[in-house]
């Protein structure tokens, strides 16, 4: 089964150093990074402990609780959904515009609507905690001159212990940015 959330980053591929926009359709929205480790692991770990839970609900449907099973059946479906949606968080983007996909809100900007997209050196929460630390984030902004939220930083859950990736994907948003909002 294809993952197309899974399979971003074939810009940074040996043999395409040269193509800033590898993608053949420009319309489907894309995200221009892998997943970080930090990101996959935790998501790992919410399958894993969903498998526990369906093992559970499946002791219990064969003593005979069926509520119970149900109840288990549910909460497992819950943490597979939260795992899945923790690995669509993030930056993406197509000819259409940039979207910061959140685990609970998403947010589109069209291309028209952005007058910048650039990297500030600012304190930035790490791995999505309250406790913030010195660090890069990639920052949209709007023709109105407001800021749309971070799309990036360097100490989020993909990029943590990883600049070299957190700098090729603010370069390939920022040249999408580029390449849509003069047209």
């Amino acid at each position: 089964m294809p993952l197309p959330f899974l399979t971003a980053d074939r810009a940074f591929d040996a043999d395409a150093e040269d193509v800033a926009l590898p993608f053949d359709d420009h319309d489907g929205w894309r995200r221009p990074y892998r997943p970080g480790p930090w990101r996959v692991g935790a998501a790992a770990g919410l399958l894993l402990l969903a498998s526990f839970v369906l093992l559970a609900g499946m002791i219990t449907a064969f003593a005979g609780a069926l509520p119970g099973a149900a109840v288990c059946l549910g909460l497992a479906a819950a943490i597979i959904a939260s795992a899945l949606r923790m690995l669509r968080m993030g930056a993406w983007v197509s000819r259409h515009g940039v979207r910061r996909v959140g685990f609970l809100s998403t947010t589109t900007l069209p291309w028209g609507q952005v007058s910048a997209v650039r990297t500030v050196q600012q304190p930035v929460r790490w791995l999505g905690f309250p406790r913030t630390v010195q660090g890069q984030a990639l920052v949209v902004v709007g023709r109105s001159g407001e800021n749309m939220e971070l799309l990036l930083t360097d100490n989020n859950a993909d990029f943590l212990s990883r600049p070299e990736a957190f700098d090729r994907a603010a370069d390939t948003v920022e040249v999408w940015a580029d390449e849509y909002r003069r047209g």
